[in-house]
């Protein structure tokens, strides 16, 4: 209402939409198709980085986690590469992979390995290990120990950082399709930028952020369903 008034009154300056301007111009994008085109193309890549990227997160967090000897040889190269911004990387994977669909998609893929490879190691190593040793002494063999204690009790540590690791993605689909790319949301918004339309960059910024929250709930839903034992504070 406020952010109505506001564009219609001038507050916000001359070049800023009105809500209604923005609905409209997402109307026209989605009668004539060229929305569902762009967004399938951008769901089609983060769906590719992030699988990458999200599998060698738990790969390695897992390894790290149970394995002295994996982290050992894991996690000194992964916090040396945690601390470049990777999406400075951007010329770099350019060079490497062209400007093609692989160095988006790898973009896309690096930025989630760090947050769920870090949270998958530090829920592993969180577990008490007073647990594991009653476990241990009741004759629970490795295996079991690992699918009934181990896991269970770094879960929630696991599903926040699979949260992050999600946001982050998104985060980088951003970038990722701003440079030398002819589809995807991101193309989108920088072709409405050339012609002046913020109506149609709103419409991409608010699909960007619905995009994100949709897929932040659904793991919300998971963590609600897989943690249903765990009791913790939720508020008052």
């Amino acid at each position: 209402m406020l952010w109505q008034v506001g564009a219609t009154a001038g507050w916000l300056g001359s070049t800023t939409p009105a809500p209604l301007d923005v609905v409209r111009a997402g109307g026209e994008l989605v009668a004539t198709g060229e929305l569902a085109h762009h967004l399938g193309v951008s769901l089609t890549r983060v769906a590719k980085g992030l699988a990458i990227g999200l599998t060698v997160g738990l790969v390695l967090g897992l390894a790290a986690g149970l394995l002295r000897l994996a982290e050992d040889v894991v996690d000194a190269p992964i916090q040396a590469l945690r601390m470049l911004p990777h999406l400075a990387l951007v010329p770099i994977f350019i060079i490497w992979f062209g400007i093609g669909e692989t160095s988006k998609i790898a973009l896309i893929a690096i930025g989630p390995i760090f947050p769920l490879y870090l949270n998958v190691l530090h829920g592993i190593r969180g577990v008490d290990e007073r647990i594991v040793e009653s476990a241990r002494s009741c004759g629970v063999g490795r295996l079991g120990l690992i699918r009934r204690v181990i896991l269970p009790g770094a879960l929630p540590q696991i599903l926040v950082g699979l949260r992050q690791a999600l946001g982050i993605g998104w985060l980088t689909l951003v970038v990722a399709e701003q440079t030398a790319t002819t589809s995807g949301i991101g193309f989108l918004m920088n072709d409405a930028r050339e012609f002046l339309r913020t109506d149609v960059i709103f419409v991409v910024l608010v699909l960007y952020a619905l995009l994100g929250l949709a897929t932040d709930l659904t793991v919300r839903l998971v963590e609600r369903r897989a943690l249903a034992w765990r009791r913790g504070f939720a508020g008052e």
